[in-house]
């Protein structure tokens, strides 16, 4: 009789009820019942869970965190949150893991937050979103998360949040009063995280602290789709020892989180390889209904099954 595989996602949110208060207009996209379930760390998340077939849930914070925050407000509400989700994986171990939320306008502080959520706390990795003070995560500034997390041997799992103004601004203003999620998950989200990853390999941060692991939601924000032609155009600059997709595919992983799709996992799966790729849901801006319905037809053999469900981010992630 055949075992059940462990079914682990790992883009799963919350909202700490604290940071939440800050975030003035960023829960304006989110509905009366998806901030309900961003609170909720106990009975409905598990019994939805439940219901999806989710063993596991990695849970981190919504965007944009703390990282819109002035540093000091910023440092003290993460070390708070961080303690406060650590109660709540105390009290579900079996069901819960968390990634931290880091205080990156103050990154030494970051690098120190993330080594006791990891050493103290027991958290698996830390999630970064979007930029801060208007810099992506690639900027040396924030260099020490890195190290850190190179050193830790953790993830940090590159996030989005809304772009900068002046790109929505001049890319989106025209379209966003009437689509607002062209900004966020349709496609603002994707393009600012994308680049963003892309900017990583470009920065030397990999070459610096070559233990250095990212994840990348939503399918890989499209890059897998993009590799061969990043990887060919940037070769023609010669800017690098190594090529745009050997840096990407020995230090990037990527999930499905909210990105269902049997073509785009091929495609990544083609670009990629199976232990690359993580089953996630992206909770609960996406219901686990989606997901679960999604995997009554995955096209994977029962061992890549077992990997892609929750056998790589078992092993990524250090899990039982």
């Amino acid at each position: 009789m055949a075992v059940k595989p462990v079914v682990v996602t790992i883009e799963e949110h919350y909202a700490d009820a604290d940071v939440f208060g800050t975030w003035r207009g960023y829960d304006a996209a989110k509905t009366p019942d998806t901030q309900r379930k961003l609170i909720d760390l106990g009975d409905e998340r598990i019994a939805e869970m439940d219901a999806a077939g989710i063993d596991v849930q990695v849970i981190s914070h919504g965007a944009p965190a703390v990282q819109k925050l002035d540093p000091e407000t910023a440092v003290r509400m993460a070390r708070t949150a961080n303690d406060r989700l650590a109660e709540a994986v105390r009290a579900h171990p079996a069901r819960f893991a968390a990634f931290a939320i880091l205080p990156t306008p103050d990154p030494a502080a970051a690098a120190a937050e993330l080594e006791r959520a990891v050493t103290q706390l027991g958290f698996v990795g830390a999630m970064v979103h979007g930029l801060t003070d208007g810099r992506f995560i690639d900027d040396k500034r924030f260099w020490p998360i890195f190290e850190r997390a190179a050193a830790l041997d953790v993830p940090i799992y590159v996030h989005p949040a809304v772009p900068h103004q002046a790109v929505i601004d001049a890319y989106f203003a025209d379209y966003v009063g009437e689509w607002p999620m062209l900004i966020r998950a349709a496609w603002g989200y994707g393009m600012e995280t994308a680049t963003a990853g892309i900017r990583i390999v470009l920065s030397g941060v990999l070459d610096a602290y070559p233990g250095t692991k990212i994840i990348l939601g939503h399918m890989g924000e499209g890059l897998p789709f993009y590799l061969w032609r990043i990887n060919q155009a940037l070769a023609r600059n010669k800017f690098v020892a190594r090529s745009f997709r050997e840096y990407f595919t020995e230090h990037f992983w990527i999930t499905t989180s909210g990105f269902f799709s049997n073509p785009a996992l091929q495609c990544a799966l083609t670009e990629m390889g199976i232990d690359r790729i993580l089953y996630s849901v992206d909770y609960p801006f996406v219901d686990n209904a989606l997901g679960a319905a999604w995997l009554e037809g995955l096209p994977l053999c029962a061992e890549d099954r077992v990997k892609f469900l929750g056998g790589n981010a078992r092993k990524l992630l250090r899990l039982p």
